[in-house]
């Protein structure tokens, strides 16, 4: 860790230096909104923006974390909902649409999926630090990935996958009926293929003589 800055008080992990940078980017958005700065965030904590960048390439992924760590407890609340589901599309399937039908019409999220400084990009969900999150959260599944033929690059592919899905969604919802049956039959056509294609893949190359 560093020894200087950080208010005279030296984080003594990684984790605690993590967790101050993102309170400081929830007061800094809570002041002055979502577009921050590095340099914000930096000098909230008395530190450099190398510090900051030694956690967090930028400000979008700063904005994803923080977004993240604050639907934590959603995020267990999605994992009990789909808690003893095996078959990796259904846990996929309903993981998506329960968050679907729980996070549309949120402002915070809309917020941070919307909002576009000029010239810059709306924060995304596909994100390496969305997509890490998004791992955690797939590894917690009552689901064999290893059986169901997925690595761990086609897993993050398959996170990638998802999580464009969910802020398409999101940020640009349908015309039809965005909870209940039609949405998991519409997420369950379009997106379950994906997630059987590892297996079929293995058993068309296993039957080839």
């Amino acid at each position: 860790m560093r020894s200087r800055g950080w208010a005279g008080s030296t984080p003594a992990t990684d984790d605690e230096a993590i967790a101050r940078i993102l309170d400081a980017v929830d007061e800094v958005v809570a002041e002055h909104g979502s577009a921050i700065r590095l340099s914000d965030v930096a000098r909230t904590l008395g530190i450099t923006r190398q510090t900051v960048y030694r956690y967090f390439p930028n400000a979008d992924a700063l904005l994803i974390a923080s977004s993240m760590r604050a639907v934590d407890g959603f995020i267990d609340q999605v994992v009990d909902h789909v808690s003893g589901l095996n078959d990796p599309v259904s846990a996929v399937v309903e993981s998506v649409s329960f968050g679907i039908e729980n996070l549309v019409g949120d402002p915070q999220l809309e917020n941070l999926l919307t909002h576009r400084q000029e010239g810059e990009a709306v924060t995304s969900l596909t994100s390496d630090t969305a997509i890490t999150f998004c791992l955690s959260v797939f590894r917690r599944f009552d689901v064999d990935w290893g059986l169901h033929g997925f690595d761990d690059a086609g897993l993050r592919d398959l996170c990638e996958m998802t999580a464009r899905t969910v802020q398409s969604l999101l940020t640009d919802p349908r015309q039809a009926p965005q909870d209940g049956v039609e949405l998991r039959r519409f997420v369950a056509r379009w997106l379950g293929p994906g997630v059987l294609y590892p297996r079929m893949t293995a058993l068309s190359s296993y039957e080839k003589p």
